[in-house]
């Protein structure tokens, strides 16, 4: 009787905390691995290990942002991309609702429709962004990057910057 009590008192902690860790990433904070180099030198920068492999940064995601939809230029953000619900991208936003958008590249200037934001990634030569599927909803960010969380050398909280070229309120 003792060991089915036992293993019942662990499998209820195990349970409880589970729940909570499940309740805590959806509302509070979570982590987000860094693919590819469309951050860097932000995020990925090509930092190697010791055996010449690239080591992927680790994020650390805030989501009360999401409540109100608290934004400011220069925020990275995680998001689910906007032709394919199951990739998550992260970038930097570099214009909100009701401001216009010059693209670099381009002569176009476009405005930000309300509800949603403008994208783009710190190495415009291999960042899949907002100059590719346009400005993304709001609904799609699932939270705001604030520190690298892994590996440990690279420990700290996340820059915020914004090109000052792209920008103009409305």
């Amino acid at each position: 009787m003792g060991t089915r009590s036992a293993l019942w008192s662990f499998a209820n902690k195990f349970f409880t905390c589970g729940v909570i860790g499940v309740y805590v990433s959806d509302r509070f904070v979570g982590v987000a691995p860094v693919r590819g180099s469309s951050m860097s030198p932000t995020l990925n920068p090509g930092t190697t290990s010791l055996m010449g492999l690239p080591i992927d940064d680790y994020v650390l995601v805030e989501k009360q942002c999401l409540q109100n939809y608290k934004f400011s230029h220069g925020d990275v953000v995680v998001f689910s991309s906007p032709s394919n619900h199951k990739e998550r991208h992260i970038k930097r936003i570099t214009a909100l609702p009701g401001e216009w958008i010059g693209t670099r590249h381009s002569y176009d200037v476009l405005k930000i429709p309300e509800g949603h934001c403008w994208v783009e990634g710190d190495n415009s030569s291999s960042s899949l962004d907002s100059r590719s599927f346009g400005p993304i909803p709001l609904g799609l960010v699932q939270g705001r990057v604030t520190h690298i969380a892994w590996p440990p050398q690279r420990i700290g909280a996340v820059e915020k910057r914004t090109p000052q070229d792209t920008i103009s309120s409305s």
